[in-house]
């Protein structure tokens, strides 16, 4: 009789965390893929004291030369130390990974040279030494693309001392 249970379940699971998954739901039967290409385009947030919140731009522009016929997927990955901490834009957008990750959704139809952002702000943690953070970065993912050399980009941030008496 066992009473702990199998002695397998007392060992802790040597794999790592599987990582979300973070693309879109695969294209369904009926749906054509376009014939377009996202690209993200870096923007370093702006620099921001410890404790202090900035905001995560996740540009994507569409190079065409047709507008998207899927949804498109943005993740933005945080660097250590940093949070993310709502209301997002667009709506849609969900942490995963304990807040590692945000992922947002953008419906079908971004036209050939436009473009769209995701907003994500951060808070960034009290503990945090002056300097730049690094590690953080915003890809797109859609059915649609055809170049995904270009669909992802790092972002640094700049941790700032903040003024005597502020």
């Amino acid at each position: 009789m066992l009473t702990a249970g199998p002695s397998w379940a007392l060992r802790p699971d040597p794999r790592p965390t599987p990582r979300p998954d973070l693309r879109v739901a695969p294209l369904s039967p009926a749906a054509v893929p376009s014939d377009s290409d996202l690209e993200v385009v870096r923007l370093d947030p702006e620099a921001a004291p410890p404790g202090g919140t900035t905001t995560i731009h996740a540009f994507v522009a569409n190079r065409g030369p047709e507008r998207t016929a899927s949804p498109f997927t943005v993740i933005v990955t945080l660097p250590n130390g940093v949070t993310p901490e709502g209301p997002y834009f667009p709506a849609n957008c969900e942490e995963l990974g304990g807040g590692r990750w945000v992922r947002c959704v953008f419906e079908a139809g971004l036209k050939e040279r436009r473009s769209a952002t995701a907003l994500v702000p951060v808070r960034l943690s009290p503990d945090l030494p002056a300097g730049t953070l690094t590690g953080g970065s915003v890809a797109a993912h859609s059915p649609d693309d055809r170049d995904e050399r270009n669909n992802r980009q790092p972002f640094d941030l700049t941790v700032v001392e903040t003024a005597a008496g502020s």
